[in-house]
């Protein structure tokens, strides 16, 4: 078997590892490139398509903007949750912060 880790966790952040037989890394390796990087992809998307995880918690993850993340998304298909009330009212605060408040 062979052990599967990804680098060097950053402050703030942890690493999983599991295990995966040595020839199967090694066709995931030639079929997707950073075996580590598809993983935590994976796992991260099928956490938020059940409605583990949010929008905001998945970009985080994936170290992607929200745009790139929708991006993402669309192109994986996954289009069966929206965002919720609060990520658009957190979207809508760091809009009026950055942009400043629209009137109403």
């Amino acid at each position: 078997m062979t052990k599967l880790e990804t680098s060097r966790p950053q402050p703030g952040r942890a690493t999983v590892t599991f295990q995966l037989p040595e020839d199967l890394v090694v066709t995931l390796q030639a079929r997707l490139g950073d075996v580590a990087k598809a993983a935590r992809q994976a796992l991260l998307v099928e956490a938020f398509r059940r409605g583990e995880i949010s929008h905001y918690e998945l970009s985080r993850g994936l170290g992607l903007d929200r745009f790139e993340t929708d991006a993402l998304l669309q192109q994986l298909g996954v289009t069966e949750r929206s965002l919720s009330g609060e990520e658009l009212e957190a979207d809508r605060a760091t809009l009026d912060r950055l942009l400043g408040p629209v009137a109403r």
